[in-house]
């Protein structure tokens, strides 16, 4: 199948660079000096598993210059960049096109899918800790790279997406097609909204979260909170959030931050509407009290951050 990626950071890069490897049909979205870069010399990959290693050519473009139809459209741009990609898909997705957003902010495949109407939306997410080191570098921070994914109604099932499972898994990503991609998809939330919120409060990275403290326990208040919404919303998680994503934490690299935090300190539009603000809004339309996320949220309010 015809792969397109939009968006070349962390997430996107690393999926266009492991499937390239992998002899997959992929083209990667990006501009400005990280574009330039892998057209010219590839896209390098830092990783822990496998060493730094780069992978040349490798397909990218901007949205000006991309001119074929794709089967498959993975979306990894931030919340904030999400709109300017829809007249984008409309233009190069052909009737079977399935788009698959894969980004921190939940719900995102469902407001998608009301945009585009004509096309399959799914939901999805992804497990990974990698961000842009500098153009045409991308820093993978931890072993995990899993994507979950799945339709909101059953029968909306495709061949297609069992196809992307097993090129994912050819590619040595994990791929899960998931049967209930709503409470999976919030589950994946339950990880980055905590630590983000958390990361940014204290303004620490993952090793201050691995250790027994003020910042680890905040953690772990946070995903109760988020457990407390699944609940709430009718798809309680099947796992002990708290001991599996303190699992998760605890492989990371020392150093993994956030990319709502990075985006953050560089004074830079950030995700934290999505992953902050909108938990207390959630709290409020379900009756779940979440005490931590609206301290974390009339902090960062009276920084002035938005």
């Amino acid at each position: 199948m015809k792969y397109l990626v939009i968006g070349a950071g962390g997430t996107g890069g690393s999926i266009g660079a492991y499937m390239t490897k992998a002899g997959k049909d992929v083209t990667l979205i990006a501009r400005g000096g990280h574009l330039r870069q892998m057209q010219q010399y590839g896209l390098k990959m830092e990783t822990t598993k496998e060493g730094s290693y780069t992978v040349n050519p490798i397909k990218a473009t901007d949205m000006e210059h991309y001119d074929e139809q794709p089967d498959i459209i993975f979306v990894c741009v931030k919340g904030y960049s999400l709109e300017e990609t829809i007249p984008f898909i409309r233009r190069v997705a052909k009737e079977s096109t399935i788009v698959i957003p894969i980004l921190n902010i939940y719900g995102t495949g469902g407001r998608m899918q009301e945009q585009l109407p004509e096309l399959l939306v799914t939901d999805g997410c992804i497990y990974i800790a990698g961000e842009i080191k500098e153009p045409g570098t991308i820093l993978l921070k931890g072993d995990i790279f899993r994507i979950v994914y799945g339709v909101r109604q059953p029968q909306e099932l495709r061949q297609g997406l069992f196809e992307v499972a097993q090129d994912l898994k050819d590619s040595g990503i994990e791929g899960v097609l998931s049967d209930n991609i709503r409470r999976d998809a919030l589950q994946k939330f339950a990880f980055v909204s905590p630590m983000a919120a958390c990361g940014l409060y204290y303004h620490v990275s993952a090793k201050e979260a691995q250790v027994t403290g003020e910042p680890r326990d905040t953690f772990v208040k946070l995903m109760k909170e988020v457990d407390a919404l699944a609940v709430a919303m009718g798809v309680p998680f099947l796992v002990d959030i708290v001991t599996t994503n303190l699992q998760i934490l605890d492989t990371l690299n020392p150093d993994a931050s956030t990319s709502m935090q990075r985006d953050v300190y560089a004074g830079k539009s950030s995700e934290i509407d999505g992953l902050i603000y909108e938990v207390v809004r959630m709290g409020e339309r379900y009756g779940v009290p979440t005490p931590t996320y609206k301290m974390i949220a009339d902090k960062a309010r009276a920084d002035g951050l938005k």
